[in-house]
């Protein structure tokens, strides 16, 4: 069973009082067992510190950030990612080709 793993490497705020986030970059990993896969990205984000449920840059945590990258693509997207993380792994777990002589 493939279980996935979300990593936020850094952050890009706005640099003034209210250190809005505007970058977020991440990693999900991908692991079965001795197979694992990886893809790295980033979404960007317009803060508004007036809007209800702003998080100040102090107070983030992963798992807030996390579900602000989930929220921005929606199920779909998520589903995307996971699916070609999942694709890396099988192909590692039966290859199409392998190389090697017969002796």
């Amino acid at each position: 069973m493939t279980t996935y793993t979300w990593n936020i490497a850094t952050l890009e705020r706005t640099n003034d009082a209210d250190n809005g986030v505007v970058t977020v970059h991440w990693r999900m990993d991908a692991a079965d067992g001795d197979f694992t896969s990886g893809a790295y990205g980033t979404e960007s984000f317009t803060p508004d510190p007036s809007a209800e449920g702003f998080v100040a840059y102090a107070d983030l945590t992963p798992e807030i950030v996390v579900g602000w990258v989930e929220a921005s693509w929606g199920e779909e997207k998520l589903q995307q990612v996971k699916d070609a993380l999942q694709a890396k792994i099988d192909q590692q777990k039966n290859p199409p080709t392998v190389a090697g002589t017969p002796w």
